[in-house]
């Protein structure tokens, strides 16, 4: 399955979905996020999981996707 990253600012409230950590500080600086990018790759987002700071709320989930007949 594949993952997507959602990342919700919390001061300019927008959200943007991603397919990887890297894509996400092609698009924000750390300090939009409010955490470096190699901090939340050590954080360890798992399916289901959360990192909040004082910026943004990031989450990581599966994208469902139908079965091909």
């Amino acid at each position: 399955m594949a993952k997507v990253i959602h990342v919700h600012l919390i001061f300019e409230k927008i959200d943007r979905y991603f397919g990887s950590i890297s894509a996400i500080y092609g698009t924000f600086s750390a300090d939009q996020i409010g955490i470096q990018q190699s901090t939340l790759q050590h954080k360890g987002l798992t399916d289901g999981g959360s990192v909040i700071t004082k910026r943004a709320i990031i989450k990581q989930a599966q994208i469902i996707r139908c079965k091909q007949k």
